[in-house]
């Protein structure tokens, strides 16, 4: 990496413009990122506010699990007691904070660094600007299209690394009989990672102008359809490949069946890079990816993390919290970031010649607006979301849910969704 996590010129650069004589403060800042990955990029930010030349210090609350974070969050702004920054995902989750007047403008912070010029794709950026003003920072660029395999179980197994997941099925009973696990996935969370794999399938099955247009028009009439039911019967052939110890397992729990050789392979987005870089794994030997579950369809979602910065009413405060905005987005911060949490980065003039296979497809697909997904989030609402976490949980749990029974009930929520 030719970046250092920050130098002193650029921090005492940062100092002076976006705090003049203001004094040092503690920012305690929520987020969800508990993994073994995440937890050594989150580290890179705490490194570079704590090292700003100005005395801040990153007061670090995670909690576990995103739902259950930004339940946290709302409750402590309901209650008058907001931390001073907090991770969300972009899309629209944040909106009544924007409309509320909770949120500090970041505009001042955003024009200094000319993150209109710098952050790509520009779907990134709108995430945050919102009626010409600038409410939160975009860290990083994940995608949800990602199926990762160990590539010794596959050799094990005596069967050719997948290119789809039409490959995988292919392979999926040769490797139960070899004593593995073929498909790794968990449910914990009301089964976010079971509707993750369902969205990727819906993508795949409609076609990205066809999904998008079910998801704006909230058109019923495609959720209802043969295409949908398609999935939904492809999902239930997928839970064959499981194992029984999938209901509560977390995601990197899940990697870790992965890391260790146990499974064959998962889908999750890629962050799961994360886990095996933190693990020594190079996705040149040891394991192996397949971009938007399709190596000859790249896609890439547009999702990703924002922090968000929470008016204190403190003049000091206030300045340290764009003292830390500005860190977020600079070169160097966005390269250690990112580098260890297996996303992109937000900015298109870093140097990530030192990425490894998997992230460089990434990197080459976002350069592409054919190839990028908007994410769903930024069509559906956090009610919306929960609504369609239970149903995806419950088929995949309940073997008497018919595919019909499902399609039907997914078109409802969708016609329904505000």
């Amino acid at each position: 990496m030719r970046y250092k996590v920050l130098t002193a010129a650029f921090a005492a650069t940062v100092a002076f413009d976006f705090a003049g004589a203001a004094a040092a403060a503690n920012l305690e800042v929520i987020h969800w990122w508990t993994s073994k990955g995440e937890s050594a990029a989150v580290s890179q930010f705490a490194k570079a506010f704590d090292n700003d030349g100005h005395g801040d210090k990153w007061v670090d609350s995670a909690i576990a699990l995103g739902e259950t974070a930004r339940s946290t969050v709302m409750q402590r702004v309901l209650g008058g007691d907001p931390p001073g920054a907090a991770q969300f995902n972009p899309g629209r989750q944040y909106e009544e904070l924007i409309s509320g007047g909770k949120l500090l403008d970041l505009t001042d912070v955003a024009t200094a660094g000319k993150w209109d010029e710098v952050i790509r794709p520009k779907a990134i950026g709108s995430a945050c600007l919102v009626n010409g003003h600038w409410w939160c920072v975009p860290v990083n660029i994940h995608s949800n299209y990602w199926a990762w395999y160990s590539k010794p179980v596959f050799a094990k197994a005596g069967v050719p690394e997948p290119k789809n997941m039409a490959d995988f099925i292919a392979a999926a009973p040769k490797i139960k009989k070899a004593g593995f696990i073929p498909f790794a996935i968990g449910g914990d969370g009301n089964g976010w990672q079971i509707q993750l794999l369902f969205q990727d399938m819906v993508t795949e099955a409609l076609g990205v102008a066809k999904r998008d247009e079910m998801y704006t028009k909230k058109s019923a009439e495609i959720a209802g359809g043969p295409e949908m039911k398609s999935v939904f019967t492809q999902l239930r052939a997928l839970k064959q490949f499981t194992d029984n110890g999938y209901a509560n397992r977390n995601w990197n729990d899940t990697t870790n069946l992965l890391i260790t050789g146990k499974a064959g392979l998962q889908v999750m987005g890629d962050w799961a890079r994360g886990e095996f870089a933190a693990a020594g794994m190079t996705g040149v030997k040891d394991f192996g990816c397949v971009i938007g579950l399709n190596e000859d369809k790249p896609v890439v979602s547009t999702d990703g993390d924002i922090i968000v910065f929470f008016k204190q009413g403190n003049a000091d405060v206030e300045a340290a919290q764009k003292r830390l905005a500005a860190l977020l987005i600079s070169p160097e911060v966005q390269v250690a970031f990112n580098n260890a949490k297996g996303s992109m980065p937000v900015r298109g003039d870093v140097d990530m010649s030192t990425a490894d296979p998997c992230m460089q497809k990434a990197l080459k697909a976002v350069e592409d607006p054919a190839k990028i997904v908007t994410a769903t989030n930024r069509f559906i609402t956090e009610n919306t979301n929960q609504q369609l976490n239970e149903l995806v949980a419950q088929f995949f749990a309940d073997d008497s849910m018919t595919a019909d029974d499902a399609t039907a009930k997914f078109a409802t929520i969708i016609g329904n969704s505000d």
